[in-house]
């Protein structure tokens, strides 16, 4: 997979989660959101030890509340359409403070902000955790299609390629005396992101002939093998299995 790509919101540390292989906290996650989206939206103590279990990944992480709460902003047009939803809703209704609300558009609204909520921050801790390139080789340990692999690979190795582009062209605007006023700049704004597109696409093709020429055949070679022992696994998997405990909880009581 090449050299590692930081990324903002990936927390350097050495705790005892960004020790555990890329694909048992992929596993795990991906577990937990599966957990938290059945469970009934009725069981609201069950959201709360929900969010007190991330508490405890986030502290054995040692990621700080104000970190995660700061990338937690990303849900805030979810949250905006969860406020809407009592409004619009049809079904019985009731007054709160002088509104007229859909019972079933506030059980919606909450539904949509408790379970985006938790998948966000798991999410979050996932990512304040594990490096881009262990997120990727931990897909493909995961087996994950190659092809997908390759392609999350290139984006995000060539992400940051475009963007310095993009950054460069604007300051050769700017230079120049051009500042975007109104509609009226916005051929010269068009014209540049057709330039953009033309390089990204040119300098695709010398990647490709490039990695061709080296002996590209449709697979990248694994340079790490990642493995993980039944005791990472458990450790892991405790997130889950705590959270699969609250959920037959809620279900039965």
């Amino acid at each position: 997979m090449g050299a590692g790509h930081a990324h903002r919101l990936y927390r350097a540390g050495h705790s005892p989660v960004h020790a555990l292989p890329p694909h048992t906290k992929l596993a795990a996650a991906f577990a937990f959101v599966a957990v938290v989206v059945s469970t009934p939206r009725e069981a609201m103590w069950a959201f709360g030890l929900y969010a007190v279990l991330l508490g405890v990944v986030a502290f054995r992480a040692r990621v700080p509340a104000g970190f995660l709460l700061k990338r937690l902003l990303i849900e805030v047009p979810f949250v905006a359409f969860a406020v809407l939803m009592p409004f619009v809703a049809e079904g019985e209704r009731m007054d709160v403070w002088g509104l007229s609300l859909s019972v079933e558009g506030l059980w919606g609204a909450w539904n949509v902000l408790a379970k985006g909520t938790l998948g966000v921050a798991a999410s979050v801790l996932l990512a304040s955790t594990t490096e881009l390139r262990e997120i990727l080789l931990g897909l493909q340990r995961l087996k994950l299609p190659p092809l997908l692999v390759q392609i999350a690979s290139f984006m995000i190795r060539y992400g940051d390629v475009i963007t310095d582009e993009l950054r460069r062209m604007r300051i050769a605007r700017e230079s120049r005396g051009f500042e975007a006023r109104g509609v009226r700049h916005w051929g010269v704004l068009a014209k540049t992101a057709g330039a953009l597109f033309i390089r990204s696409y040119e300098r695709g093709e010398r990647v490709h002939l490039a990695m061709v020429s080296r002996g590209y055949a449709g697979s990248m070679p694994v340079i790490d093998e990642v493995s993980a022992s039944r005791a990472q696994w458990s450790y892991a998997f405790a997130l889950p299995l705590a959270a699969l405990a609250v959920c037959v909880l809620g279900w039965t009581l």
